[in-house]
């Protein structure tokens, strides 16, 4: 039995194969439709989702599974003082397979020691968020064909962003790969990922406040908003959500293929003129994390077509 915790669970080989399978089910999604038939997933969400929870029980739901859901850890167990080692243990008699999103770091890991079934997981505090990831890179091969070779600029929260610090993960086994950290100093990208990732695979990166000077540089632009949740401090917060704010004016200095990439939800970091920029791909991004969900519970479960 395997789980998914981190994106370097995956080597790039696994990586490879899951864009694969994410392609053939765009291409041919009747060949999946009962792949998971008699499956079950359950989404057990202790923290606020749209996108990542519908796009698992979608993919669950389009592989012919069932899914049965937690949405609100205060209707669950936990409100009574259930460990997370425990639910994770009670859920396995229940599903075969678990997508997990919780507060704390960790939470996934603990899940996956002791569940029975395998453990997905959906995001843990500003830890690391693995399935974005994964829709963020079928995003980036639709457009570019490649992994290698590629300035990527992250910009915004890169101190709390997990879906930053799991993209940095599985980026930085990629040759050719250069990073642009834009951020206030407060909301610096952590030590531990500069140190664990970027310094130690040598991958060449620069810091800049600047959003405008990073731009023309740039194959593609990640977009992180600043997340209220993660902020102690409220007066810290306003002074820092709108840092930056991605507008047509500012990507009239930007590469014409330049890709604008961004978790989601939004809040004042890219003006919604620009959505109508073909560069904009962030809707297609949460459309592509469906399909690399389906090719994850299919590898994790052992199911193939």
């Amino acid at each position: 039995m395997r789980s998914l915790i981190d994106i370097l669970d995956l080597d790039t080989g696994e990586i490879d194969a899951l864009v694969k399978t994410a392609l053939d089910i765009i291409s041919h999604p009747d060949t999946y439709a009962d792949v998971c038939r008699r499956k079950k997933l359950a989404t057990l969400f202790f923290e606020p989702s749209t996108r990542t929870r519908m796009s698992f029980e979608a993919a669950m739901y389009e592989l012919g599974g069932h899914v049965i859901s937690m949405t609100d850890g205060a209707s669950s167990s936990a409100s009574k003082g259930e460990s997370v080692a425990d639910t994770a243990k009670i859920v396995s008699c229940y599903a075969d397979i678990i997508a997990m999103r919780h507060p704390k770091e960790g939470a996934a890991l603990v899940a996956a020691k002791n569940a029975t079934v395998p453990v997905v997981n959906a995001g843990d505090g500003g830890h690391c968020h693995p399935t974005q990831t994964l829709a963020d890179l079928l995003t980036i091969w639709r457009g570019f064909g490649r992994f290698s070779n590629l300035t990527v600029g992250l910009c915004g929260d890169l101190k709390f962003g997990r879906t930053v610090h799991s993209l940095i993960g599985a980026l930085s086994r990629y040759q050719g790969i250069k990073f642009i950290l834009i951020s206030p100093e407060e909301l610096r990208l952590p030590g531990y990922v500069r140190g664990d990732v970027l310094d130690k695979c040598g991958i060449p990166y620069t810091e800049t406040k600047s959003l405008e000077d990073a731009l023309p540089e740039l194959d593609i632009l990640y977009m992180t908003r600043v997340q209220r949740e993660r902020f102690f401090n409220e007066e810290d917060y306003v002074r820092l959500k709108d840092s930056y704010v991605l507008t047509p004016e500012k990507l009239a200095g930007a590469k014409g293929d330049m890709a604008v990439l961004h978790p989601l939800p939004r809040v004042n970091e890219i003006s919604v003129s620009v959505d109508r920029d073909p560069r904009a791909k962030y809707f297609e991004q949460a459309a592509n994390g469906k399909y690399m969900r389906m090719a994850l519970i299919m590898m994790l479960l052992g199911l193939t077509v």
